[in-house]
């Protein structure tokens, strides 16, 4: 006989359906869920009778833990979420701080290596797949998701629907992959998701793409840490050296900062040669010794 599910307590409920009401993702309000369970575990009793002194030592006791800071600031998020709107106790939140990180510089493949990765992708598919991802900017997620009806061949654009952040942006499709793109059409008609999962009611998963760019990145010999994302990282820093806009590729990629974008400037290797050094432009006798010391 199969077990019951556990009843959800009210207090759980009235959170999920305060963040149903703000139309939270699924797997944020999952998210959510899971670091107030989490608290109130390391708490030993109902979360909401904590106080801000158990805040405070909770994020101490996150820290001692060695939790990294993506996984704190998600806590922090879904803990002021729950005692500023659930509980309408702002003032208990005060004691809880954002970590910041050193921004790491990005990996990034040369034009020759995505070149080897895409040739390398494990079918049509899979390497339709991964052209988009570097030809268009995209994150996996958006891969995905991608349509057959969000290619427009008339004005040479993708559209990305409800994109991080929720929000939709439209992108350049380049002649090359729409010719790649009609290539996967005639060959596998897909009908609404443009890369179906295995069952093609779905589309293919972030998961299945990952495991792509593994057996891609593996039989091209690359020896670098490869993902989906450093095609989309590849996409940025390959436009910079190409002169690109920086605002512009900001659009494209959909970041809302443009902070955010400006981290390509780290990797972008020709556009830091290519940039005059004052040294250069002062006039010094390179004959002339300097008096000795």
């Amino acid at each position: 006989m199969l077990d019951k599910p556990k009843p959800i307590s009210p207090l759980r409920q009235r959170m999920i359906d305060d963040m149903t009401a703000r139309r939270f993702k699924e797997k944020v309000q999952k998210d959510y869920v899971r670091h107030v369970r989490t608290f109130a575990a390391f708490l030993g009793r109902s979360p909401d009778t904590a106080t801000s002194e158990d805040l405070r030592r909770f994020q101490l006791h996150m820290a001692k833990q060695q939790i990294g800071a993506p996984t704190i600031n998600s806590a922090i998020a879904a803990l002021r979420f729950f005692f500023i709107v659930t509980l309408e106790r702002p003032d208990l939140v005060r004691p809880l701080r954002i970590v910041t990180e050193p921004r790491k510089a990005p990996v990034v493949l040369s034009r020759e290596e995505v070149a080897r990765l895409l040739e390398a992708a494990p079918g049509l598919k899979y390497k339709a797949a991964l052209s988009v991802a570097y030809g268009a900017g995209l994150r996996v997620s958006e891969v995905a998701n991608l349509k057959v009806s969000d290619i427009d061949s008339e004005r040479m654009t993708l559209r990305v629907e409800q994109g991080k952040g929720q929000r939709d942006r439209t992108v350049m499709l380049s002649p090359r992959l729409l010719q790649l793109l009609r290539e996967w059409w005639k060959a596998a008609h897909p009908q609404v998701w443009l890369f179906p999962g295995q069952n093609p009611i779905n589309p293919v998963t972030a998961r299945q793409i990952n495991r792509a760019v593994t057996a891609a990145k593996d039989l091209a010999g690359i020896s670098k840490r490869v993902s989906p994302h450093t095609l989309r990282h590849s996409f940025a820093t390959h436009l910079l050296e190409q002169g690109a806009d920086i605002r512009v590729i900001q659009v494209l990629l959909g970041h809302a900062k443009l902070e955010t974008t400006a981290l390509y400037t780290r990797v972008a290797v020709s556009t830091i040669r290519d940039v005059e050094s004052p040294l250069d432009r002062l006039s010094l006798d390179p004959t002339k010794r300097p008096p000795p010391a």
